[in-house]
């Protein structure tokens, strides 16, 4: 696609210019020097902000604003998914991992001018670890055994401890962005909040937009000592609608949609195929999985099916998820060969083999366990009729659609599927509350990818462990097996050796299928081919990842650009 979006960018641009509504391109644009300095970058967040203070940050509009304004010590590159000096130009593990040691970057200051200091990081680090401050983003930090040490030993080093080896200790600061004592007091007032980021807020109407403004302090620069970033502001606009999103991007009202579905990406591509981009597949998911919470309300008989590893295998083996990834995602998706996408470099499993679809093999392997046909419907050995249920949420056509293709398939072996779509809040109730459900068609995005980040899932004990969470001890020989292999590779410090531990956590789940995971999709995006070092990825946030970098080719006259 990235070569596709060069080839088309003179015409692209200039469709761009014929359908700008605010203002209309003037002849004789100029054309800039590469990289240009200049302009104002326009893309929607779905929702209004919750907070602009960075350490309590949860939704996606906040996570935008603070990935924008915000710095971090050492940050993924989501590209390459290999980490990156920031804020420290370097860092060093030491103990097994018990002990990782940044050095700061000299000069670094603040959008109101003052310097960054180990106070500061030291400040940071004690909000976030304080259970008072309620902070997402020291969650994680807060599950570790024991208290962690932070410290700041001598000139620009500070130094965080822990009782215990921790595998992967670097991914733990890419989401922990630094303040000051008076980001936190002026968060309230976002304009006035000193960041580290290469934006800062200049502006913001609640329900409305808000414009973010070149940070005059931050600390990145080209080869040739230019200052980043290149863009001077940023106009985010509110527009919860998806369709009308799609409308002001055709209109050139805005330049980018950080994510989209297949069925607008379709849409959009018919009409712009160069801005239309495809990075390939993605980290989100789709995956059904059956309830075995012992306390759950559900008929013991269909527990027992549920609790069956052959009766969730041969469900698996009736699903077509070739068909899903053609017909409901335009093949923009792939079916999924187990719990870790591919996009996931390092840690999927690349030995795993694809589900084969066979609904001969599954109808078979249920009569060798005690199933059987009665005309045209499947029995259980005591004469039940095998219908169940699953839910999933209301509004999301994609799975609406894959939750009535799931339901065809299963009737060519006789099971009878009843599709039950709830409002979010309903669903998320039934699965972490009540329990009454049966089984359940959601997504998964893995914005984590160490398998530490993922302890809360793969551990029984875990609040998330979707099939059976909150288990006191675990119920099977299999979780009890993930269990000790989860808790071996956190402790690990050989990453090969690592790698092997969670391979073997990937064979187990997809060999006894508590969830079925059956499409993985694709990375979709819309951006303006009147921008350049568009690169986008597979890792949240897709097209802007890079933002420091983003620039315009050109700047039409009389507008802000």
């Amino acid at each position: 696609m990235k070569t596709s979006a060069r080839r088309d960018i003179c015409f692209a641009a200039a469709a761009l210019c014929v359908l700008l509504a605010a203002a209309p391109c003037l002849p004789g644009a100029p054309r800039l020097p590469e990289p240009a300095p200049g302009g104002e970058l326009r893309f929607c967040l779905r929702a209004e902000p919750k907070t602009f203070n960075p350490l309590l940050i949860s939704g996606e509009p906040d996570e935008i604003v603070a990935y924008l304004t915000s710095g971090v010590l050492i940050r993924m590159n989501r590209q390459t998914q290999a980490f990156e000096a920031e804020l420290a130009d370097s860092w060093r593990i030491s103990d097994k991992g018990r002990t990782i040691e940044f050095h700061l970057r000299e000069g670094v200051r603040f959008s109101d001018g003052s310097a960054l200091t180990p106070e500061d990081v030291l400040f940071t680090f004690r909000t976030l670890l304080d259970p008072a401050t309620l902070s997402p983003a020291g969650d994680t930090f807060r599950a570790m055994k024991g208290p962690i040490q932070v410290a700041a030993p001598g000139k620009q080093r500070i130094t965080f401890s822990f009782r215990e080896p921790v595998a992967g200790v670097e991914r733990l600061f890419d989401q922990a962005p630094i303040v000051s004592a008076a980001t936190i007091q002026k968060s309230r007032n976002p304009a006035e909040m000193p960041v580290l980021g290469p934006y800062r807020i200049s502006e913001y109407r609640p329900g409305a937009s808000l414009v973010l403004a070149r940070n005059p302090y931050y600390w990145k620069k080209e080869a040739t000592g230019r200052r980043l970033p290149y863009i001077d502001s940023i106009r985010l606009s509110v527009q919860q609608n998806r369709d009308l999103e799609c409308i002001r991007f055709l209109r050139g009202e805005i330049d980018l949609i950080n994510s989209l579905d297949a069925e607008s990406f379709e849409r959009l591509a018919a009409r712009r195929a160069a801005e239309a981009l495809d990075a390939g597949r993605s980290l989100e998911g789709e995956q059904m999985w059956f309830n075995q919470t012992a306390r759950a309300p559900i008929p013991p008989y269909r527990k027992e099916w549920f609790r069956s590893r052959e009766f969730r295998r041969a469900i698996s083996e009736a699903i077509n998820r070739a068909d899903l990834a053609r017909v409901i995602y335009r093949g923009r998706a792939a079916p999924a060969v187990g719990p870790v996408s591919p996009a996931n470099r390092f840690w999927c499993n690349a030995k795993l083999q694809p589900p084969v679809y066979s609904p001969e093999a599954a109808l078979a392997r249920l009569k060798q366990n005690g199933f059987h046909m009665d005309g045209v419907t499947l029995r259980d050995r005591d004469g039940h009729a095998v219908e169940f249920s699953v839910v999933t949420n209301s509004g999301n056509k994609s799975r609406e659609q894959m939750a009535a293709m799931i339901q065809q398939d299963l009737a060519r072996i006789g099971i009878r599927l009843n599709v039950v779509t709830l409002d979010f809040g309903s669903l998320i109730e039934r699965i972490t509350g009540t329990f009454a459900y049966e089984s359940c068609l959601l997504g998964l995005v893995n914005v984590d990818l160490d398998p530490c980040g993922q302890m809360n899932v793969w551990l029984s004990s875990g609040s998330n462990h979707p099939w059976n969470p909150a288990q006191p001890a675990p119920e099977t020989e299999w979780e009890a097996a993930i269990d000790r292999l989860m808790r071996a590779q956190a402790g690990e410090a050989s990453l090969s050796r690592r790698k092997a531990l969670f391979d073997r956590v990937q064979e187990i789940i997809v060999s006894q299928a508590p969830a079925l995971y059956l499409v993985d999709k694709n990375a979709l995006s819309a951006v303006s081919s009147a921008l350049g070092n568009v690169s986008p990825a597979v890792l949240h946030p897709q097209t802007f990842w890079n933002i420091e970098r983003l620039y315009f080719k050109t700047v039409p006259q009389g507008t802000a650009r």
